[in-house]
């Protein structure tokens, strides 16, 4: 596997997921709910690792909505994720659910250079 500069694989050679991501609706229902309802909404399943814009993508898909008490904003596509930032789908669920699920899911994602393409699945 050929990463470039940013450590992304080149378009070419990544039009397939590398990896399926079965997302565990028992242990966090509010974003597995998210995901499904943004996934209906039109947006991908294809999630193509880019940790370094992450920031950046979570201040692109954050702006202009505004926060609310006890409760966190979930991004999907997460921020993570090349496809993430302008346009991300929304949602407010409750900080426990949104922080274990990103948790869970970096901890799964951890062995995966940025470039790699997962595919979301929710069940």
């Amino acid at each position: 596997m050929y990463l470039n500069q940013d450590g992304l694989l080149p378009p070419d050679e990544d039009s397939a997921a590398a990896v399926t991501l079965t997302f565990p609706t028992d242990r966090y229902p509010e974003t597995a709910q998210h995901i499904r309802n943004a996934l209906q909404r039109g947006k991908s399943a294809i999630c193509t690792i880019d940790r370094k814009g992450a920031e950046d993508n979570r201040k692109e898909s954050l702006k202009g909505t505004p926060s609310k008490p006890n409760l966190d904003r979930d991004e999907f596509p997460m921020a993570m994720c090349a496809e993430g930032g302008a346009g991300a789908d929304i949602a407010y669920i409750s900080p426990s659910d949104n922080r274990g699920a990103g948790s869970w899911i970096s901890n799964q994602l951890e062995k995966y250079p940025n470039g790699t393409k997962v595919k979301i699945v929710v069940k």
